[in-house]
């Protein structure tokens, strides 16, 4: 995947997946696919530069990045769906770039995965051996080095993440991190306006700390009960899990009678603690936890509803 959010612990799981031509789903009508039986909902299409919350009539596409909204109980249906079920459970992984994050990293990490970081400044690895657990390998070199990566297993890994402070470097380097192995590329990019370049390059997962930053500001200065607000990395579009207060307008009807604003759909809710899909038939009561996923910019309008 190339975003995951799992909302209340997994109740509900989005996953934001770059679809192929394995996949089964293509090119016919969401009204056909992804019905009120069916155990997922397409909630946002990011089609080359442009986002799409879509109804029953749009299509997805080979090269589309979707994003579903299903139980986790569901994500193995999902991944026969999209043509994904070759994937590889990551257990080595590569780290370029000795940063505070890939400590963090690392220190989450080692229990289940082997981590080596590779950094080319001799004094950060001598603090890095002082920062991570023992079972986590420091190699001074260059992560550049297409033979230093060889020599310590890229083409055996799973999983390659850059994360130095320089965006084209770890841009770049994942890109020739996927062509000496069959692997899954992480980059921070702290420059936004290389973002898109990063989803044509094919590079799995971004990060961008401006971005979270921004989600987590925004989510404490809207007055509704909001508590989380994800922004879809690739994409212009939000994800927002309201609190559904007692006198709340999205209480007064079903959700097909609303009348929300174009541009925004309501992915699922978790009442109590079971996480299920939203369809135009579902109520909402008081006290449900709602995700609705909308265009950039549009949460501010949604909040009214609850």
């Amino acid at each position: 995947v190339r975003q995951r959010w799992d909302v209340h612990g997994g109740a509900l799981v989005m996953l934001g997946v770059k679809l192929r031509e394995t996949c089964e789903i293509l090119n016919q009508p969401l009204r056909l696919i992804s019905g009120p039986s069916d155990p997922f909902h397409i909630v946002a299409i990011k089609r080359g530069r442009e986002t799409i919350i879509p109804g029953g009539n749009d299509c997805v596409l080979a090269d589309d990045l979707v994003y579903f909204m299903a139980a986790r109980s569901s994500l193995s249906y999902i991944r026969r769906l999209t043509g994904k079920e070759s994937y590889q459970k990551i257990k080595n992984v590569l780290i370029m770039g000795g940063s505070r994050i890939a400590v963090n990293a690392a220190r989450l990490m080692h229990d289940e995965m082997t981590v080596k970081i590779i950094e080319s400044d001799r004094a950060r690895c001598e603090w890095l051996t002082e920062m991570i657990p023992s079972d986590v390998m420091v190699i001074h070199g260059d992560g550049r080095d297409r033979e230093l990566l060889l020599s310590e297993g890229i083409d055996s890994a799973q999983a390659f993440v850059a994360l130095t402070d320089n965006a084209e470097t770890n841009i770049l380097t994942c890109v020739a991190a996927k062509q000496l192995g069959n692997i899954k590329t992480v980059a921070e990019v702290e420059n936004i306006d290389f973002i898109s370049m990063a989803e044509s390059l094919d590079i799995a997962g971004v990060i961008n700390k401006k971005k979270i930053a921004a989600s987590t500001i925004y989510q404490m200065l809207l007055d509704a009960d909001v508590n989380n607000v994800k922004s879809l990395t690739f994409a212009n579009a939000d994800v927002a899990e309201f609190t559904v207060s007692e006198r709340a307008r999205v209480t007064r009807g079903l959700v097909k009678d609303l009348d929300l604003p174009a541009g925004a759909t309501i992915g699922g809710l978790i009442r109590g603690k079971e996480g299920m899909l939203v369809g135009g038939n579902t109520q909402i009561l008081p006290g449900d936890h709602v995700v609705v996923f909308c265009l950039g910019s549009m949460i501010k309008k949604l909040e009214k509803y609850f």
